[in-house]
């Protein structure tokens, strides 16, 4: 055993994938418009009303609030000034935190795999890789998006967020076997989706402080929005009296000393609710407001307004394997920078470190803590005080070799393979029971062996070869991930001989879900909830496939493209 690799990975593997847990920028924008929801008139009336401050409820909110008057509520609170997860130094120590108010929520989905959702104004995009990669032009015209306002609207968040990534050593070197191992041709630095290999965007800038969604509310109206912080939406109110179809028309709010609060829409035939709180939140909200499945709804005791049996289906999770190269050599902290994207359906990419350890004066080892860590080398269901003492011993007796390497990891696109959702409680803070099947389709599989088949091929490139270890085969890499807790699924032995059943053993997500509240099932191609009127949905719960290699560009885009939309549908109207 080299430096206790083969226990470590988990947790080794962990820190660096949220290494981009992070959401917050150097200094606070001073935005006059935020508040927390305690300081909210009980009743209270707006044009528009957005549910969920995310990676689309932003960008939508700062958009509509040029014309009319818009409330955004959102469940958690502002990613500023908490310097925990302000600085790249302190990684760990938020993602660390799984108390009521941590940015991010865990889940495990029923297939076993450990996962997270985001309880944070910016949502998502505080909690990803902050890799920033268009959606492929195909991906927009089957969508039925208009060209111009779709690229408009992409420079419209870049100008904010997006940066290009300083490319170091381990990164040039995967850069480099990428090209190698056949991902061709080598496409520079770019945001487009193009197959080969790219360098991407990223949302750090090069002081690296992480922008975010929530940095779009700097193009808000300030006078026409309302941000109400820690306002945790129960219920969508419907008017049905005399109405030929049920219509939204107000939403029912606590604030975190759990009063109630009510919103309103004032009087108007376009005004909306719009629900932007994401492939989880969204078909939950629905649901838990009657629009969902009648039976499902009826055993939770929830009032049917509309029997939508799609709610909740199509839940989708990308399916993510990653293969750990211990380095010989110390590298560059980095997050996912290069992307290779195959013709057979797998993105490549990867990340790398050595300080995901926490402090080394306190060992509190971050993310790697077998108290706390999301993952770590003690499994959730033995994590024993017995257990947890052992395992902090052991890991006191490491050297910080042991944290060093890096991993390069396939992401299956689409994917084909669909599951659902359905509600525990009716407390929305509870999570839902979500159920991802993931590989269950033959085709998400293949292109997964491919895609490990690729990663052996950038690990065995010559560019590659002084960051890693001779005497560790491919076998051994692939056992050392195998044989570490990165999920609760049942293990099986040798599976480096059967790609397949790696693929199987070893999955992880990589927070890319998507579905719930799909368009064409769920929704109209205009967002609008099919059944009832004055609500659309806008976020990546209407996604059929994942867009691109990472979703947050097309996410954050699609706030801004439908709050054009929505702005230019009015301006015609009123014009008429």
């Amino acid at each position: 055993m080299v430096f206790g690799w083969w226990k470590l990975f988990g947790a080794a593997l962990v820190g660096i994938l949220f290494f981009h847990g992070f959401c917050g920028a150097e200094t606070v924008p001073n935005f006059s418009f935020m508040h927390n929801a305690t300081t909210a008139p009980d009743i209270s009336y707006y044009d528009y009303i957005i549910v969920g401050g995310g990676t689309a409820g932003c960008p939508l909110a700062a958009t509509l609030s040029q014309n009319y008057s818009v409330l955004l509520l959102e469940r958690g609170g502002a990613p500023y000034g908490n310097p925990n997860i302000t600085n790249l130094s302190a990684f760990g120590r938020a993602l660390s935190d799984l108390s009521p108010t941590s940015p991010s929520q865990r889940f495990i989905s029923e297939d076993g795999v450990i996962n997270a959702r985001a309880r944070v104004l910016g949502g998502g995009s505080c909690l990803n890789a902050g890799f920033y990669s268009r959606a492929a032009t195909d991906y927009a015209r089957e969508a039925g998006w208009d060209t111009r306002l779709v690229n408009e609207s992409y420079q419209w968040v870049e100008r904010l967020v997006a940066f290009q990534p300083p490319i170091q050593a381990w990164q040039s070197a995967v850069r480099a076997g990428l090209v190698q191992a056949g991902v061709v041709p080598y496409n520079g630095f770019t945001y487009d989706h193009i197959y080969g290999t790219k360098v991407g965007g990223t949302t750090f800038d090069l002081e690296g402080h992480r922008h975010t969604a929530a940095d779009l509310l700097q193009y808000a109206n300030p006078t026409g929005l309302t941000v109400l912080l820690h306002a945790t939406v129960h219920k969508i109110l419907f008017r049905t009296k005399g109405k030929s179809r049920p219509l939204a028309h107000g939403v029912v709010f606590r604030d975190a000393s759990g009063t109630k609060h009510r919103a309103y829409l004032k009087s108007g035939p376009r005004n909306e609710i719009i629900v932007s709180s994401g492939a989880i939140g969204s078909p939950q909200l629905l649901m838990l407001s009657g629009v969902g499945p009648a039976e499902h709804l009826r055993a939770h005791n929830i009032t049917v307004v509309v029997d939508q049996p799609l709610v909740g289906q199509g839940m989708s999770d990308n399916p993510m394997n990653a293969i750990f190269v211990p380095s010989p050599i110390p590298i560059e902290v980095s997050l996912i920078q290069v992307v290779g994207i195959t013709h057979f359906g797998s993105y490549i990419e990867a990340a790398s470190g050595e300080n995901f350890a926490g402090s080394s004066a306190t060992r509190d080892f971050g993310m790697f803590s077998p108290k706390i860590g999301q993952l770590s080398t003690v499994p959730p269901k033995q994590r024993t005080p017995e257990a947890l003492a052992k395992a902090v011993e052991y890991m006191n007796s490491l050297e910080a070799p042991a944290f060093r390497g890096g991993f390069i990891l396939e992401k299956v696109m689409g994917p084909i393979s669909t599951g659902h959702l359905e509600l525990r409680t009716r407390n929305p803070n509870d999570n839902p029971s979500v159920t991802f099947n993931y590989f269950k389709d033959p085709q998400d599989l293949e292109r997964c062996i491919q895609g490990i088949e690729t990663i052996e091929k950038i690990i065995e490139s010559k560019p590659f070869s002084k960051f890693r270890y001779d005497y560790l085969s491919l076998a051994a890499l692939l056992n050392i991930t195998a044989n570490s807790p990165i999920n609760l699924l049942p293990k099986h032995a040798n599976v480096s001989r059967s790609l397949d059943q790696f693929c199987k053993d070893t999955v992880m997500t990589i927070w890319h879900y998507h579905g719930g509240c799909q368009v064409g099932r769920v929704v109209d191609y205009q967002y609008k909830v099919l059944g009832v009127d004055a609500l659309r949905v806008i976020d990546g719960s209407t996604f059929i496939y994942s867009p691109g290699t990472n979703p947050q560009a097309t996410v954050m885009m699609l706030g801004r493209y439908m709050g054009k939309r929505i702005l230019d549908e009015r301006l015609a109207s009123d014009g008429n």
